[in-house]
């Protein structure tokens, strides 16, 4: 056990932290995460389903949410600045005064800045900026540097600390439009019931003010615009959800003050606050992935599609789960309930199971039922990076289907890395959850986390090395033992920004 000192032991009070939980992430960094055990990809027809009729789930969503609460979930956290990574280094390095910009391209060859140059007049905040530096060049190195410096200075639009749900992302007639808006448009399309739609952000402290001065403009704007009564509420990653760093030798690493280093624990802790939401049907979609006016209907659409799917879906299941409580329960119930779990739900049972007593086989199908259900939509692998679904066995040899991304799998082994390979599909994070059960009660959702399918990562303080751990993710495994549905959707929906260029590709262009 660590020797906590008085100051220690404030700092975990303040944070809502025990010891106990320290101690515990210490014996995590001292036994390692075990990387997980891929047993196939899920493809189409094997763990993707293909929806041949869109059309008719999308009508069963619509003549299905009556009197049910909808909510869109946007984890809308941290600032922007990973997005202009290539841009702060430009702005660092680049001397306008000892050489031309061309010159400066063909010598570091940095595609990003050339990228970003030649499309600058694309960008929604171009006019504005332009405005703003008239006097400062004569030449197109010198436009493009004080350009990019009054954009990320903090004395100019100061964009690198912005939210990345703040920044202008799209330019219509009108103006500029930031992804919290479109979020909104969205929402007015397909999480809406009895003309009110609920969203819920997840926001870092620092930009309280900020969402909230957005919220002011936006939403009258659009609410005029969809005939929409919206009702947004926020929320911050708890500080019990930090996690500890540690050095080298697994001892908690220290600041230069002397107090112990933790580090937010990475987006799985929302699952505390996806978990405080009461709905009967959340959606869940990152900030940067938003679509331009065209592409709305298609987006709602597949949206109904998932969302149709679900209360399809959970409604045969209540009727399961109902059934399995009354007295008698006939062995044609049993195997129905099975067969249902398997192909409706991806369940897997164990060889053993056919030969429990009937009790026993009650008991699992009960217990594999009564779980928070999510349908994923998956989109076709073309390049971009991001987890996939796949089969994984656990220590126990149960079978399972979940998104896992690269970093969870042993990049050593040739086995895995061909498994990896042969996946066709990946995530863009496009979920739609039912949180309740049949009795219309909310799972305790913290019940269902594999709190060992966290990372480990390595990173540096002060110059000093030490290792760092991260929450099992959102929708890995905090997610993981939810039963999981995931269908084959449209390209079209997924658009996210990851970098300031992705606003130049043509989905992000009115």
């Amino acid at each position: 056990m660590i020797d906590f000192t008085d100051k220690d032991l404030a700092q975990l009070q303040q944070k809502g932290i025990s010891k106990e939980k320290v101690a515990q992430q210490i014996e995590t960094f001292k036994e390692g995460i075990p990387f997980v055990d891929l047993e196939k990809a899920a493809v189409v027809g094997e763990g993707i389903t293909r929806v041949e009729d869109e059309d008719e789930l999308v009508s069963f969503f619509e003549n299905n949410v009556d009197g049910l609460t909808l909510l869109k979930f946007v984890p809308a956290s941290g600032a922007a600045s990973r997005m202009f990574k290539a841009m702060f280094n430009f702005v660092e390095v680049y001397d306008p005064s000892k050489e031309s910009l061309s010159e400066y391209i063909e010598r570091t060859g940095d595609k990003a800045v050339k990228q970003f140059v030649d499309g600058m007049d694309k960008f929604p905040f171009y006019d504005r900026l332009m405005a703003r530096i008239e006097d400062q060049y004569s030449n197109e190195g010198e436009k493009a540097h004080a350009f990019v410096k009054e954009m990320l200075a903090e004395d100019g639009l100061n964009y690198g600390f912005y939210p990345k749900g703040l920044l202008p992302f799209h330019q219509y007639e009108d103006g500029s439009a930031t992804p919290f808006e479109e979020h909104l448009k969205e929402a007015a399309l397909y999480a809406k019931t009895d003309g009110k739609a609920n969203l819920h952000f997840t926001i870092s402290p620092q930009h309280d003010d900020m969402f909230a001065a957005e919220e002011k403009k936006a939403v009258p704007k659009i609410s005029d615009k969809t005939g929409t009564e919206f009702h947004i509420s926020y929320s911050n990653q708890k500080p019990s959800t930090d996690t500890l760093a540690v050095n080298m030798d697994n001892t908690p690493f220290r600041n230069s003050d002397g107090s112990i280093l933790f580090r937010p624990g990475g987006h799985g802790a929302l699952i505390e606050n996806l978990n405080e939401q009461d709905a009967d049907v959340i959606f869940i979609k990152n900030i940067d992935n938003v679509v331009i006016d065209k592409n709305l209907k298609a987006v709602a659409n597949s949206k109904k599609m998932l969302g149709g799917l679900l209360l399809k879906v959970q409604e045969q299941a209540f009727d399961y789960a109902r059934r399995l409580e009354s007295d008698t329960i006939s062995d044609e119930l049993v195997n129905a309930t099975k067969r249902f779990l398997e192909e409706d739900l991806n369940v897997r049972f164990g060889d053993e199971f056919d030969g429990l007593p009937k009790d026993e086989k009650i008991s699992q199908l009960k217990n594999k039922i009564n779980r928070p259900i999510r349908v994923c939509g998956m989109v076709k692998n073309e390049g971009e990076p991001g987890g996939g679904p796949f089969y994984i066995k656990d220590s126990e040899g149960n079978v399972s289907l979940q998104i896992i991304e690269s970093a969870q799998i042993d990049m050593e082994d040739s086995e895995q890395v061909s498994i990896l390979k042969n996946s066709t599909h990946f995530n863009p994070v496009d979920i739609v959850c039912g949180v309740k059960d049949h009795k219309g009660e909310k799972f305790n959702l913290m019940d269902f986390v594999d709190t060992k399918q966290g990372f480990i990562t390595g990173k540096t303080k002060e110059g000093k090395e030490l290792k760092a751990l991260e929450l099992p993710g959102l929708w890995n495994g905090a997610m993981a033992f939810w039963n999981t549905i995931f269908v084959e959707v449209p390209l079209v929906t997924f658009n996210p920004v990851k970098t300031m260029n992705d606003l130049l590709k043509p989905s992000h262009q009115v």
